[in-house]
């Protein structure tokens, strides 16, 4: 039997030792402690979006090192790497992103960032808060698997690795939009692509996927209130800006307790930061909120963001102020698991983690993973990344200061990721 064919038992959780395949187990076992150490390395050097030179420079090292053709420098600082399989087979593509967040983290990590940048006007620290860098690694780790079966491999394997999934800086364009305009597919397209994301809410050792839609479309949103600056001992000579914000924040919450059925679909509308003034006295001119809108809904998206500018500009004229409402100009869209290939793939997973395979609800975090769906079938499934023995539930959260990563995740990460791409190439599933 060609050792391919030993795969779809090597990584079953249990296996038996007479029906693993050696070669594959030995490829696993031996690049996961590297993993480890480039995850631990990015973590302690993480870069924002269209910034990740560093972290861009070890990947591409890594791929050429490995033999691969490379390519550097698309959308700023993304990094492509093709893997020609010795044997003719179909093109598959696999996704990493790479970016950090504005997040001053909170762990006590022997390897915790201390990293710091600016971001939108102002001295943040940088965190891999969301598991790019366990992602990034993870990647790293099965381009050296692959590219030990090269001979034997039946396809060409495009390893994608993705910055500014977290949305670029402003004024910037980026992540997979602006991959995929500076022709990520132009010359070689896949039929299908894979990706991954470690969650805080699910534990070591689950899988979470879902047929069709699986993760929200997310909208950006900007609302400029304009009022008359005066004495803060004498708010009537003025138009108080502040209050008028405070006022459309409250009323926005409306719109999902009060104005859309939930029954249909989930809607969420969340304003994340308020700008405006510089001292205690002063009532300012100007106040500035962004926020994010989560939908799954063409219609409800239309809805939701009709009555966010409604009530920010009817609100700011009840109160003698004006309200400028700034949407969205590349708003991601819904990630959707298509199904055909979510179905042929399916018997991999369960494979790979038996009874850990599970169905979450679905997810109002937003990825623009998307955009690759628009363009190819793809699948998109979560990794769990808490410690089996806590409840996931109580875990610190993606985007939290205090998310931590089990090491044990990547392992999971690592053989789901190869057994996706070698069932695919195999015609398997």
């Amino acid at each position: 039997m060609h050792r391919f064919a030993f795969l779809l038992v090597a990584l079953a959780v249990p296996a038996r030792a007479a029906e693993t395949d050696p070669h594959l187990d030995a490829a696993l076992t031996g690049i996961a402690p590297k993993v480890i150490e480039w995850r631990r390395d990015i973590h302690r050097n993480p870069e924002l979006g269209n910034r990740e030179v560093r972290t861009a420079k070890l990947v591409a090292a890594h791929l050429k090192s490995l033999g691969l053709e490379v390519r550097t420098g698309i959308a700023h600082t993304g990094v492509v790497g093709v893997l020609r399989g010795g044997r003719p087979g179909p093109v598959i593509a696999l996704r990493a992103d790479m970016d950090a967040l504005p997040v001053t983290e909170e762990t006590e990590l022997p390897f915790k960032s201390v990293a710091t940048a600016e971001y939108r006007g102002e001295k943040v620290g940088v965190m891999h808060a969301c598991g790019h860098d366990g992602h990034t690694a993870i990647l790293m780790g099965a381009a050296s698997v692959l590219a030990g079966m090269q001979k034997d491999l039946p396809g060409t394997v495009m390893l994608v690795f993705q910055p500014a999934e977290e949305g670029p800086p402003e004024g910037e364009r980026g992540g997979a939009p602006l991959m995929l305009a500076e022709g990520l597919f132009a010359q070689l397209k896949p039929e299908a692509m894979f990706g991954l994301h470690l969650r805080a809410e699910l534990n070591v050792g689950q899988i979470g996927y879902r047929s069709g839609p699986i993760m929200a479309g997310s909208d950006r949103f900007r609302v400029v209130v304009t009022g008359r600056s005066t004495h803060g001992g004498r708010p009537w000579q003025g138009v108080d800006p502040i209050v008028t914000a405070s006022q459309i924040v409250l009323g926005l919450q409306t719109i999902v307790a009060r104005q859309t059925d939930i029954t249909r679909a989930p809607v969420v509308v969340s304003v994340g930061s308020i700008k405006g003034g510089v001292r205690n006295n002063i009532i300012p001119d100007t106040v500035e909120l962004v926020g994010t809108v989560r939908t799954f809904d063409p219609k409800m998206r239309r809805e939701t963001l009709e009555r966010i500018e409604r009530i920010a500009t009817q609100t700011a004229l009840a109160a003698g102020a004006t309200a400028r409402y700034e949407p969205d100009e590349r708003p991601n869209p819904v990630v959707v698991n298509n199904p055909a290939l979510t179905e042929r793939m399916l018997p991999t997973l369960k494979r790979t983690v038996g009874d850990g395979l599970v169905i979450p609800p679905l997810s109002t975090v937003a990825e623009d993973f998307s955009f690759y769906s628009d363009q190819v079938p793809t699948l998109y499934v979560f990794v769990g990344s808490t410690p089996a023995d806590r409840d996931a539930a109580s875990a610190p959260a993606n985007h939290s200061a205090m998310f931590l990563v089990d090491e044990k995740s990547l392992d999971f990460g690592l053989k789901t990721l190869v057994a996706l791409a070698l069932d695919y190439l195999q015609g398997g599933g």
